[in-house]
This record gives C-alpha cells, sequence and structure tokens, in this order.
C-alpha cells in the first residue's frame, strides 16, 4: 500500500502537540518537586535520629526551598491541561 500525499497539520494538531510537550514537562517538574520533598522528609527523619548533624538541616532547608519553588507551577498547569482535556470533551468544568 502506497503512502498517501503528506498532510498539513491542522490547528488542532499543533495544539495537541503543545499540550503533550507542556504535560510532559509538567511530569518532569513534579518528579523534581516531589523528589526535592521526598529528600526533605529523609534527611530529616534521618536528622531527627542522630542529634541534627549540620548538614541535615542545610540539605533539609535547601530541598524544601527546592520544592517549593519548583512544585507549584506544575501542579497549576496540570490542573490547566487537564480541565482543557475535560473540556474538549464536553465535560463538566466544576465551577
Amino acid at each position: 500500500m502506497a503512502p498517501g500525499p503528506p498532510t498539513t497539520p491542522t490547528p488542532a494538531d499543533a495544539v495537541d502537540r503543545k499540550r503533550a510537550r507542556l504535560a510532559r514537562m509538567v511530569k518532569a517538574g513534579k518528579r523534581v518537586g516531589y523528589g526535592a520533598l521526598l529528600v526533605a522528609i529523609a534527611v530529616f527523619t534521618y536528622g531527627a535520629a542522630t542529634d541534627f548533624p549540620r548538614w541535615t538541616v542545610g540539605v533539609t532547608v535547601g530541598a524544601l526551598v527546592v520544592c517549593c519553588v519548583v512544585l507549584p507551577v506544575p501542579i497549576v498547569l496540570g490542573y490547566g491541561i487537564r480541565a482543557a482535556e475535560r473540556e474538549e470533551r464536553g465535560e463538566r468544568s466544576f465551577h
């Protein structure tokens, strides 16, 4: 079977590609943010068990700062992506 003529992407295809790229970035951002939170919790727990060596305090605070800076953006964008997908399917918007 011979391939057909090349098709030009429709605007919907371009939006879908952008949304998919943004969804991948959101997923990576959440991994970094939640990973930093996990590091903060683990190091804090270790520090609490060992009378808080100086490095545990620094790592805990640093990881919490990374979490607080990185995590809000992917969370909000993730909600936006899901809302746009719901709207395209014609479902309720919950507003």
